[in-house]
């Protein structure tokens, strides 16, 4: 656990504006302080290498700062979790259970944040109505996905999409337009292949060890199935997990991991592909919007694009897009100063350090109607945003995203086993209905 210090940060919140009418000094009696400790899992946080917060590049550090000058007597830690998703999701909960954990904690919204229900306040009734109707989001962050169920967590910008990054230099080298997307799974599949017979590289490069580019992929492609709510429907029961379109879905899937279009260490790489795509390897890389800065500092602007996961060929919904609200900011219940915590959330709430987050990260815009998008600087997310706009089928939010976290872990080590051909698709879907029943019975 590492703790800032403020008069560090001196210099580098001279410029960042930080928008004051959210935060109502929460000035402590003489003599006293309050203090927060806010656990993020590696979202809104930077840290270098030595452990230490990198105070330039951290959005969450720089806005404690900001806080803390705009609240004299106010002291904010804030803690790396560290790990992966299910080892520090265990961490919260042991944490949670004995009492010891944060005040506020920073992690992926949906299932992921509902997951953790008793450990987390209300914030309907906490923050303010302008808040609530300012950010989009909320709906995913309710407790059971209930219109009428507990906000959990608070959103946080607005939201990352699945993509498939392109190498232009390849895709011109087998004979392909980069300007000529795909518009089905299987037309990827084929200019894959045409990139393999007419060039050195692979088609794809892809990192799948823990299940995280099947996660992507089965989302898009039950997305384009069955709809952008597909996934809020299988929590309700409304629509089974191992409904016929998943069991489709994850045959396309295993199909890719048996078609020696990618590297071949693809199913036992992890860490992420990007750099057998950077040194020319493949000419494509599916991930997500997230990756857009390394895109660009490796590829320089022009040569290299971006789209979304396409659906099955003949879908019903096949300008669809996946991903959608990604973070949530929750106030636990152990937490001794809510009040201040409360403040804390409004304070990044408002709009100009919403932008802040746009400016530092460049990878979502904001989740305010008065963001500038002027902070949008980087080529490949304005390119993202525009293809929102004609991805009129909507955005599925992704079945990790969802679902209740022992069932998301177990998608993750399914995605992996059958792209590797060790576990059929049925098997797979039938697991996680299996895990579904009985998370769901627990909740």
């Amino acid at each position: 656990m590492k703790k800032r210090q403020a008069g560090a940060l001196a210099l580098l919140t001279a410029g960042v504006m930080v928008g004051m009418t959210a935060c109502a000094p929460a000035t402590p009696a003489e003599g006293e302080s309050q203090e927060l400790l806010i656990w993020d899992t590696g979202i809104l946080g930077r840290t270098l290498e030595n452990g230490d917060p990198d105070l330039e590049n951290s959005f969450l550090d720089r806005m404690a700062v900001a806080f803390e000058e705009a609240n004299p007597g106010v002291e904010i830690t804030t803690a790396q979790q560290g790990g992966d998703i299910s080892s520090n999701s265990a961490a919260f909960q042991a944490a949670s259970i004995a009492g010891t954990g944060p005040d506020i904690r920073v992690q992926y919204a949906g299932g992921p944040t509902i997951s953790f229900a008793d450990f987390f306040v209300d914030l309907e009734p906490l923050l303010s109505q302008e808040t609530l109707d300012s950010l989009a989001g909320f709906n995913v962050n309710r407790e059971g996905f209930a219109p009428d169920g507990r906000i959990l967590g608070m959103p946080y910008g607005a939201g990352n999409l699945f993509t498939v990054f392109q190498n232009h230099a390849i895709l011109e080298e087998a004979g392909l337009d980069p300007a000529d997307r795909p518009a089905s799974w299987e037309e990827l599949m084929e200019n894959g292949q045409q990139v393999v017979d007419n060039t050195d590289a692979v088609g794809f490069s892809v990192a799948n060890l823990e299940g995280y580019v099947g996660a992507w992929v089965i989302s898009a492609m039950v997305g384009g199935e069955l709809g952008e709510t597909v996934f809020t429907e299988m929590f309700a029961g409304e629509v089974r997990v191992d409904d016929p379109a998943m069991v489709k879905a994850y045959e396309a899937f295993a199909e890719w991991g048996a078609s020696g279009l990618t590297n071949p260490d693809a199913g036992s790489l992890g860490g992420g592909g990007a750099p057998l795509f950077i040194e020319g390897g493949a000419a494509y890389y599916v991930v997500g919007s997230w990756e857009n800065n390394l895109m660009l500092e490796s590829f320089g602007e022009g040569n290299v694009s971006s789209f979304f996961i396409p659906t099955l060929e003949g879908a019903d919904f096949p300008l669809m897009g996946a991903g959608g609200p990604e973070i949530a900011i929750s106030i636990t219940e152990a937490s001794e100063n809510k009040e201040l915590a409360v403040e804390f959330l409004e304070f990044l709430a408002d709009p100009a350090n919403q932008d802040v987050f746009v400016e530092i990260y460049q990878t979502q815009g904001s989740n305010h109607p008065d963001g500038d998008p002027s902070k949008i600087q980087n080529p490949l997310l304005r390119e993202q945003f525009e293809q929102l706009a004609v991805s009129t089928d909507g955005i599925v939010f992704a079945f990790d995203s969802v679902m209740p976290q022992a069932t998301i872990d177990l998608f993750y080590r399914v995605n992996a086993a059958v792209f590797l051909g060790t576990l059929s698709p049925e098997d797979a879907v039938a697991q996680l209905q299996a895990s579904y029943e009985q998370e769901i019975a627990n909740l």
